[in-house]
């Protein structure tokens, strides 16, 4: 059964923007789905090696606090997803009401902090890994390892893969992936090895409509095993990798 966070105050979501002035997009959420990549069988039968984040989180994406994000906002809504795993599962944060931040506070915090212009806040620009490690740093003192893995199968292949292994095997935290051909945040769960390639278990932030239960989201692909050879072999891919290994409950 699908365990379900933060209470609505409204059964129908609103793409005005008028909250987001009053930092109050959070406070209208519907309730969010936890863990939407729970239940997923594992892409291959005879996999060699496979490793999965620890612990719950919950899955934010297009408009599902009330603003308007589409076509903006998926880097946002994968730093969101992660702030939520931070939230549940790091000492001492576990214990405290302490939200993801909202999509006008994290604009305001990398403006505080002189990463971006005062003009950047209020705006619709994009946010890449870079950003995301930033952001983690800033609201939870979660420091990111960066990794850039140029184009091509190999560096894909070996590099991004071996990397994401050793990542959940000590940190089991949610790592967020962009490129710049590929510039679409993705979310990485996990990672399956077979004899014959690898597969990277994405949960992606692009949709956009009512809450769906994660058997849901799973049937029409929002979360779903994508083998790394069907990535864009022509584009560089960055990972932003939480190091939670000591924080982590």
């Amino acid at each position: 059964m699908d365990t379900k966070l933060m209470a609505a105050e409204s059964e129908e979501i609103d793409w005005g923007e008028s909250a987001a002035d009053e930092g109050k997009i959070m406070k209208r959420t519907q309730s969010l789905s936890e863990s939407v990549h729970t239940g997923l069988p594992y892409p291959l039968s005879n996999h060699v090696k496979c490793s999965l984040i620890k612990g719950d989180y919950l899955y934010f994406h297009y408009g599902c606090d009330g603003q308007d994000d589409r076509g903006w906002g998926c880097g946002y809504r994968t730093i969101q997803t992660m702030a939520s795993w931070i939230c549940n599962n790091c000492v001492p944060l576990k214990d405290k009401q302490t939200p993801p931040p909202s999509l006008p506070e994290i604009q305001k915090a990398l403006v505080t902090m002189g990463d971006k212009p005062g003009s950047f806040s209020p705006s619709r620009d994009w946010i890449g890994t870079f950003e995301a490690s930033l952001i983690l740093d800033y609201f939870y003192d979660v420091p990111c390892k960066l990794v850039h893995v140029r184009g091509g199968g190999a560096e894909l292949e070996h590099v991004a893969v071996e990397e994401l292994h050793l990542h959940f095997e000590k940190h089991g935290s949610p790592v967020m992936m962009g490129g710049d051909r590929d510039n679409s945040s993705k979310g990485i769960f996990g990672v399956c090895t077979g004899e014959d390639g690898s597969y990277l278990l994405v949960v992606d932030p692009h949709y956009c409509g009512c809450q769906l239960e994660k058997m849901e989201l799973q049937k029409r692909g929002w979360v779903a095993w994508k083998r790394v050879s069907s990535l864009d072999q022509s584009s560089f891919y960055n990972l932003c990798m939480p190091q939670t290994a000591n924080r982590a409950t």
